[in-house]
């Protein structure tokens, strides 16, 4: 086999990377488990792409979540959120490790229970049916990500986390921009702070209004964990961040790369429409084909060590491709093709160990049903754009498409009433 040539580090940004990033991993795999990267920040990092590596390194007990355990080069580039909201807003679950970790985790897992979050099922559907129902359907054409994938993800969040209606009408989306790495000589640094201040203000009203009105929802639970002392003032700021902003734009990334790759592939989307009960496998293919969470979050060795044969300094990053994990030929046969009848086993869209997504459940149900409401009430779904038009989100660590405009074949069929 002949060497594989990649520079070093390898960049992770530009439009044809952040359309297709798959031929480059495929690359990386080809020539060893572990490379250092360039984001668009200036900051490196080492990238795992490999299944097993990348399995490895989500349970390795040596790499660590807490931005504590970051070096001077990596802070340099990297902690580019300002104080004061860097203290109060980012001392949520992704940057725990135990027994903390353990502790906030333990306060919410209960809310994302898969029993409840099937219970529920029914109410996300008649959600994805009003979105559906308010549609521009005599015009026959639409843009998914405007009138459904953006706003289905945050209805029903909202109604797992009992946020209550006056206040969720009042959450902009812009406010998720803010995990997007804008750094202190970017132009836009001033929209980005004045966006961050604005999300900050939000939260402290939703924490007002829990205290003065408690429920039995999550957002009320944790406000009186805080009240009774298990939860300081910023880990409860930082929990509901980390809620409001993780807890729906990925899904509503994931939609639009479902969608995509559906549209990519009408045999399979047509079989999927005539055999509804494929959807549960049928998710699971999409979410393992093109996951919306392409690269966690950091992680940082203590000390200098070995990590899969390459020797990793104690504080830089260590990123996790899920993308390219779950596009490895050892471990999946014919990895890039949509084969709604694999049984390979379980991706790694969701991540693994401890820090395995407490909202796969939800997630899961609300593709479900989302894909099972479009693809049954938008008869001969289509793009109705050339694919290499579409807009793919910048994001460093997320897959998505920042509008999706589709034709189907009107009128959209009216919801059953029966």
């Amino acid at each position: 086999m002949p060497t594989v040539s990649l520079p070093d580090p390898v960049p992770l940004y530009g439009p044809e990377y952040k359309r297709d990033p798959y031929p480059l991993y495929e690359r990386m795999r080809a020539a060893g488990p572990v490379h250092r990267v360039l984001f668009p920040s200036g900051v490196t990092a080492w990238l795992v792409t490999g299944h097993a590596a990348a399995q490895r390194t989500l349970a390795d007990p040596r790499l660590g979540k807490n931005h504590a355990l970051g070096n001077d080069r990596w802070r340099e580039r990297a902690s580019i959120m300002p104080e004061p909201q860097h203290s109060q807003l980012q001392v949520h679950l992704l940057h725990q490790d135990a027994p903390k970790h353990t502790a906030m985790r333990r306060l919410i897992t209960d809310a994302f229970a898969p029993r409840r979050m099937e219970e529920l099922r029914p109410r996300f559907q008649e959600m994805a049916d009003a979105l559906v129902d308010a549609m521009p359907a005599e015009a026959g054409t639409a843009d998914l990500v405007r009138c459904f994938a953006a706003r289905f993800p945050f209805q029903v969040l909202a109604e797992v986390i009992g946020l209550p209606p006056h206040l969720a009408a009042r959450f902009r989306r812009d406010w998720g921009k803010v995990v997007a790495p804008v750094g202190p000589t970017d132009p836009g640094r001033p929209a980005y702070e004045a966006l961050l201040r604005e999300l900050q203000e939000y939260i402290a009203e939703v924490v007002a209004d829990r205290r003065e009105h408690p429920g039995d929802g999550l957002l009320s639970r944790l406000v009186t964990a805080r009240d009774e002392g298990e939860l300081s003032a910023e880990e409860l700021d930082s929990m509901i961040f980390q809620l409001l902003v993780a807890g729906q734009e990925p899904v509503t990334n994931q939609i639009t790369t479902a969608l995509v790759s559906l549209m990519r592939h009408p045999r399979a989307m047509e079989r999927l429409r005539a055999e509804p009960a494929l959807m549960p496998a049928a998710v699971e293919e999409l979410m393992r084909l093109d996951s919306a969470f392409e690269l966690t979050t950091w992680r940082f060795l203590a000390e200098d060590a070995d990590l899969h044969g390459t020797r990793v300094p104690a504080g830089d990053s260590v990123i996790v491709s899920l993308c390219a994990a779950n596009r490895d030929p050892e471990r999946f046969p014919d990895p890039d093709t949509l084969d709604l009848d694999r049984a390979q086993g379980p991706h790694l869209a969701f991540g693994h160990g401890v820090h395995f997504c407490p909202g796969a459940a939800l997630a899961r149900i609300e593709m479900q049903v989302a894909l099972g409401t479009l693809l049954a009430r938008l008869p001969g779904l289509r793009l109705d754009v050339d694919d290499d038009e579409l807009r793919w989100i910048p994001a460093v660590l997320g897959r998505g498409t920042a509008e999706l405009p589709v034709a189907f074949e009107g009128p959209v069929c009216p919801r059953s009433r029966g």
